[in-house]
């Protein structure tokens, strides 16, 4: 294991949440690949031993977690407060902003058949979605896309490790991810 690896564990064990690349490399005066590498480095580690922590990666940032193999057993001492879970309809909404985005509120609305005001701004109050830009139309509404935060919460590396929706599945269609 590198110098740069042991620095980039303790720094990710000391933070507790996801810290992105480029913070890490540009407070260690290193590039960004090789943060990358030193990244890849510990999580072959931690794969490679079954080590009981294991690296992970949302997007830009990573993060040291516990390997989901042991969960049952964390559990039993820790006994975890259970995290509230979202809605129906912010889970539809949510699906709706992951699979069209970026995409407005009115768009949602077309989908779903209902109002989501409350929906949209609950998943932006949980950090699962935010404003990435403005539509280029009468009113400049507001377009939404999901964050790093949203893939951490379902454990994806990119949002190309979405399942396809249903009806993409059945026409052989790529899903409508951008």
């Amino acid at each position: 294991m590198t110098e740069l690896s042991k620095i980039l564990e303790a720094i990710l064990f000391v933070a507790g949440e996801p810290v992105q690349i480029a913070a890490v490399a540009a407070a260690l005066e290193v590039t960004e690949l090789e943060v990358s590498a030193a990244a890849d480095a510990l999580a072959s580690e931690y794969d490679y031993n079954r080590r009981g922590i294991c690296l992970k990666r949302f997007g830009s940032h990573i993060q040291l977690s516990t390997r989901a193999d042991y969960a049952p057993q964390i559990e039993k001492l820790l006994q975890p407060i259970q995290k509230q879970s979202l809605s129906q309809a912010a889970l539809e909404t949510l699906a709706v902003v992951a699979y069209k985005q970026p995409v407005t509120r009115l768009d949602i609305e077309a989908v779903r058949g209902v109002k989501c005001d409350y929906s949209v701004q609950s998943l932006v109050n949980k950090g699962l979605i935010e404003e990435v830009g403005r539509k280029e139309t009468l009113g400049r509404p507001i377009l939404y896309g999901t964050t790093d935060t949203f893939l951490s919460h379902f454990g994806l590396t990119t949002l190309d490790d979405l399942p396809k929706p249903p009806e993409a599945e059945k026409s052989g269609e790529e899903p409508l991810v951008t």
